[in-house]
């Protein structure tokens, strides 16, 4: 968990950053589980996960120090509940017909294509101002309502921030109140 969770955080950003530093402006966007400021405060047992989950953010930080220097942003990005292939098959649904996963699992509703975590990407990305997040902790959802843009289907659901409530209250909002 370690290897797979902080070390290729590491060894990937060793070898992007001397590209990176050629010259000014140059993003680096980290994609982690969960924002930074819900992460402090939830242990995510056992301790390797934990501590797996966490690492990138004290990562994300400490690139953006040193990058400061150069003219260039590191930054975390959460993006929330994805409809990646993997979980498309196991709601053995498709893109097309995604919302059929919302009669398996209600909270399904949240879910989001992997399109939107691209187009917070290329928000951050022609942003002259991207710096002002720099060593900081995003979702998604928030970035998809401060820069205007939404899913594929016009939604702009906010996971992280449906988790965050459910964790903090035990009980479930309504997923359809987060789109």
């Amino acid at each position: 968990m370690l290897r797979l969770g902080i070390e290729t955080y590491y060894v990937t950003s060793h070898y992007l950053l001397p590209l990176l530093i050629r010259r000014p402006g140059g993003l680096v966007v980290e994609l982690t589980d969960g924002t930074e400021e819900f992460n402090r405060d939830h242990y995510r047992a056992p301790f390797a996960f934990d501590l797996a989950k966490f690492a990138p953010f004290r990562m994300t930080w400490a690139m953006s120090e040193e990058l400061k220097k150069y003219g260039c942003t590191a930054l975390g990005l959460a993006p929330g509940w994805m409809r990646t292939e993997a979980m498309l098959d196991a709601f053995h649904i498709t893109e097309e017909n995604w919302r059929d996963g919302c009669k398996v699992d209600p909270t399904f509703a949240i879910s989001e294509s992997p399109l939107f975590t691209a187009r917070a990407v290329t928000a951050l990305a022609t942003d002259p101002d991207v710096a002002r997040f720099a060593g900081g902790s995003l979702s998604v959802g928030t970035l998809a309502k401060q820069y205007g843009f939404t899913d594929a289907d016009g939604s702009a659901p906010d996971s992280v921030r449906y988790f965050q409530d459910y964790m903090r209250t035990g009980q479930a909002p309504n997923p359809d109140a987060y789109r």
